[in-house]
């Protein structure tokens, strides 16, 4: 059986810039808030849409090793690190892996936390990858993050809690809900607000006890992004001040 070979982060990297966009590029990096003082801030971008980097992760996430995988996700380019994340999920999500492969992929994820540092990065890989693990193995390493006072990593423990929700588990998201009701920045307000609409779906009662009790302080944000699925007359009345 021939073996296949291996392929390199820089050979993805050289790929990926020979599709480079430039005006895409500046498209993106206006849309993600990259100026001076905006939640992007400094972060580059190639100009690729994100059909075209499945179509890379599809090709290569079989024949890339998980260390050469690291280095994408140190990249100074966006689109590096989100084709990064990506091919982390797909080889977490293989049918046959073993526990020894889900901790080599966890453990690429926490070192190196603070390159994934915008909410698309975060959303697509936090329930996949450390929302499985935290659930699994220590459900309770994710306040790590939370406390992390780190904008990203303190979205990534909420966001991760969507993998908990999906099983029926809200305990984590509610606390994390509570913890972050004071935070300042409109991301999490919105990230907060987005995993409590989830669980409401799974189970009404359980937002609208939340609800009873926290809607009057929770930031209008977070409380639009939580009632948006529930009946009008049920909106209104939680929007009511």
């Amino acid at each position: 059986m021939l073996k296949t070979k291996k392929v390199t982060g820089e050979e993805i990297l050289t790929e990926l810039k020979s599709l480079i966009n430039e005006t895409c590029a500046k498209n993106r990096s206006k849309f993600f808030q990259t100026h001076k003082g905006g939640y992007g801030e400094g972060d580059l971008f190639l100009g690729l849409t994100v059909p075209q980097q499945r179509k890379i992760v599809s090709k290569y996430y079989r024949d890339i090793t998980v260390k050469e995988t690291e280095k994408l996700l140190r990249n100074k380019f966006h689109e590096a690190r989100y084709i990064a994340l990506a091919i982390l999920i797909e080889k977490y999500k293989k049918k046959k892996i073993s526990d020894k492969e889900k901790k080599e992929i966890a453990g690429a994820y926490l070192r190196n936390g603070k390159h994934i540092n915008n909410w698309d990065l975060v959303d697509i890989s936090a329930p996949h990858i450390i929302g499985e693990y935290w659930f699994n193995n220590s459900p309770e390493d994710l306040w790590k993050y939370a406390k992390s006072e780190n904008l990203w990593q303190e979205r990534i423990s909420v966001i991760a809690t969507l993998y908990f929700i999906r099983r029926n588990v809200f305990d984590k998201t509610l606390e994390l809900a509570v913890f972050f009701i004071k935070h300042e920045h409109d991301l999490m307000h919105k990230a907060v607000g987005w995993m409590l609409r989830e669980a409401g779906k799974r189970d009404e009662e359980v937002l609208y006890k939340f609800l009873d009790k926290h809607h009057k302080v929770m930031p209008r944000t977070m409380l639009r992004y939580a009632i948006e699925k529930l009946p009008e007359r049920k909106r209104k009345h939680y929007m009511g001040k």
